[in-house]
């Protein structure tokens, strides 16, 4: 069951101190779009951008790592990057990643320089973002999905999820409530 744990459990993205991360010799972060920065096919918003332009502000590299297909993430990046060329070369994109592989995540690590051990990735989804982070070695923080409405094949994978989650509570603790 450990392969399903996340490092940490946040309540939201937004709450997560990226500082702390930084000093601690993190230099990318790899995100999951859909219900971890934004609601499910949602563009980036004002929040979403605040925070990904602190996190570049900060020295930083980003990575988007999405199932979903190119049009999708490539749009959230360029909403990210608009009006900001010199973010263009820190923030990357893959789609069809392929989650829970690795693959995504290394392609992801080789495109930005990082590593293993100076890479983390934000996700919301147990069984496609963690596990993929922990195939791929790097370090993986779950968040509380934004949107409490879901299409039916995620609903479907959040009910052994709270199970996961259950037995990980037990040992280890929610931040950011």
């Amino acid at each position: 069951m450990r392969r399903f744990y996340p490092r940490e459990y946040y309540t939201s993205a937004y709450v997560i101190d990226f500082g702390k991360y930084y000093a601690m010799g993190y230099r990318a972060v790899l995100f999951d779009l859909d219900n971890t920065l934004v609601e499910h096919d949602a563009p980036a918003n004002d929040e979403a951008r605040a925070l990904l332009h602190s996190l570049l502000d900060m020295g930083f590299s980003i990575g988007f790592i999405s199932n979903n297909k190119e049009e999708r993430v490539k749009s959230f990046r360029e909403d990210v990057v608009e009006g900001h060329p010199e973010y263009e070369d820190r923030v990357i994109y893959t789609y069809k990643a392929g989650k829970p592989l690795a693959k995504g995540y290394r392609s992801a690590m080789e495109k930005l320089g990082t590593g293993e051990m100076n890479t983390m990735f934000v996700g919301d989804q147990i069984f496609t973002d963690i596990w993929g982070a922990n195939n791929a070695g790097v370090r993986s923080v779950l968040v509380k999905p934004i949107a409490k409405h879901e299409e039916i094949q995620i609903v479907l994978k959040r009910i052994p999820e709270k199970l996961i989650l259950r037995m990980y509570l037990k040992k280890h603790k929610l931040r950011g409530e």
